[in-house]
């Protein structure tokens, strides 16, 4: 059975960061491959891992939404797996799956159905899966992932930030989400404190692990400069900081 791991946060905290770095780590330990599934309309998974997508999920939905058959001898949800496997980015450790932009008019109810059963078939093949989720909680809670082993929700050192941080934590009890491990990290802070904030969000969501991430020049630029996160030196900061994270998976 595949471990998911689901990280969320506002846009613009460093979600595809920590994303890559979490692939980055379990490459590294031998618990790959991995399944990456970039769930932002943006995509920018890909350049964070050192590959380029070309198909994307989202528009092989819509396909599927308009298609009044698939074949004669194949089904729609037989001919959606076969588009995904196909889409599939393969690369040393991993695979990606991009989800690519939202839905549109209409109803995509039986499109998204479909679509989560054939994801949860492929993920089956890998030991993790790893979900740079959009901003917000939009594909978790319309249940195209079921349950997180890990939710890791990222915030920066801000007051906004962090408030927002709490708001989306109280949505995912309104919305019933389901994960087995609480982590929040904390990104780019100064001076290797946590903010004074920490031990109220503690509180309020229960969190297994808060973690701070520091504010690193050379993991700034590897993001500034879209380059692949599985070249950043082992004794970066940040990656290092990020193993404490994976010792509660």
């Amino acid at each position: 059975m595949s471990a998911l791991i689901a990280v969320t946060g506002k846009g613009g905290v460093g979600k595809t960061t920590v994303c890559a770095m979490i692939i980055k780590n379990l490459i590294a330990n031998n618990k790959s491959p991995v399944l990456a599934i970039d769930a932002d309309p943006n995509s920018c998974l890909d350049a964070a891992l050192g590959v380029r997508v070309t198909e994307t999920v989202g528009r092989l939905r819509e396909e599927l939404r308009d298609a009044a058959t698939a074949g004669p001898n194949i089904s729609k949800r037989e001919l959606l797996r076969l588009k995904i496997e196909q889409g599939l980015v393969e690369a040393s450790g991993f695979d990606l799956i991009a989800m690519g932009r939202p839905e549109g008019a209409g109803c995509y109810c039986y499109a998204n159905n479909v679509l989560k059963d054939v994801i949860t078939e492929i993920a089956s093949s890998y030991p993790y899966v790893v979900l740079d989720n959009e901003a917000g909680l939009e594909n978790l809670s319309r249940r195209i992932v079921q349950k997180a082993d890990l939710m890791v929700l990222v915030s920066d050192a801000s007051n906004s930030g962090l408030t927002t941080l709490l708001r989306l934590h109280e949505l995912s009890g309104e919305m019933g989400l389901i994960y087995d491990k609480l982590a929040i990290v904390i990104n780019k802070i100064r001076g290797g404190k946590l903010p004074g904030r920490a031990d109220e969000i503690k509180e309020k969501t229960g969190a297994d692990l808060i973690l701070g991430l520091p504010d690193d020049d050379e993991t700034a630029s590897f993001a500034e400069e879209n380059k692949n996160f599985l070249n950043i030196s082992e004794t970066n900061p940040v990656y290092r900081k990020i193993g404490e994270l994976m010792n509660i998976t």
